[in-house]
């Protein structure tokens, strides 16, 4: 298995001392993103895009708990499609200030070399389910914690499809887009001004696995973001991470359903 270091070698330069003029998309730099970006997503940036909608809806005594699996469903659809929405809002504002942005800040682009990348990051999705379980052992749940079961797991227990095909949208394409903007998109080429890029790539990862909320699941997590990490930064590009994160949601998803 090629180490990672090694994938980003051949494509990643130091950024020269004095600005002079890139030559072609393989000369550009993670650093030359940020430019004189200096603003970053704080607590309360991050609380106002991920949970003030749910917030919202419980002080106004709305329970998800209370509909059918199909309704939950639902629900769980339209609360990500407008966190989404209001993050992006907010995002927006706080790089008002900057614009226009470098044309390689949020580039989506289905053309390029990127699926020997991708390829390469499914392949190492068994690797992340070993890490799964590496996590789990080291860290296992404390004897006292009630167990949960989700209402995804509850629907696919059901086998209602319409229920389960509303979650898929919800883990294969609407998480994707919204995690890989911020977390890809925006933190980790903003980190780059202060540290090497491959620090960013792991900080920023550290922090894509905070953001999930699960210490169980830390080890894994903080692996595939490094993975996703690293196809962003080779090709300056969000639709590779994406799709990859896309691929590991559908996977992990599938596997549910067994």
């Amino acid at each position: 298995m090629l180490a990672l270091p090694k994938l980003l070698a051949s494509r990643h330069q130091q950024p020269p001392k004095e600005k002079k003029k890139t030559q072609g998309r393989r000369g550009h730099n993670c650093h030359s993103w940020c430019g004189t970006l200096d603003s970053s997503l704080d607590s309360k940036d991050h609380c106002s895009g991920s949970w003030i909608v749910p917030f919202l809806a419980y002080t106004a005594g709305f329970r998800k708990e209370s509909l059918t699996y199909r309704g939950q469903a639902l629900c769980s659809l339209l609360t990500d499609v407008a966190e989404g929405v209001v993050g992006i809002a907010i995002l927006r504002h706080c790089l008002a200030k900057f614009q226009p942005l470098s044309s390689d800040w949020f580039k989506f682009e289905v053309k390029g070399k990127w699926q020997f990348d991708v390829g390469l990051g499914c392949l190492m999705f068994p690797l992340i389910n070993q890490l799964s379980q590496m996590n789990l052992n080291l860290l296992p749940v404390l004897q006292y914690t009630p167990v949960t079961i989700s209402s995804v797991e509850q629907s696919i227990v059901a086998r209602d499809p319409v229920a389960m095909a509303l979650y898929a949208v919800v883990v294969s394409v609407c998480a994707p887009i919204w995690e890989e903007i911020v977390f890809r998109g925006f933190l980790l080429p903003s980190l780059t001004k202060y540290m090497p890029v491959w620090s960013a790539i792991l900080v920023s990862s550290i922090a894509f696995a905070l953001a999930h909320f699960n210490i169980q699941r830390m080890l894994p997590l903080v692996f595939l973001g490094m993975v996703m990490g690293t196809v962003f930064v080779r090709s300056r590009n969000l639709f590779p991470s994406m799709l990859l994160h896309s691929l590991w949601n559908a996977f992990v998803f599938l596997d549910l359903m067994k």
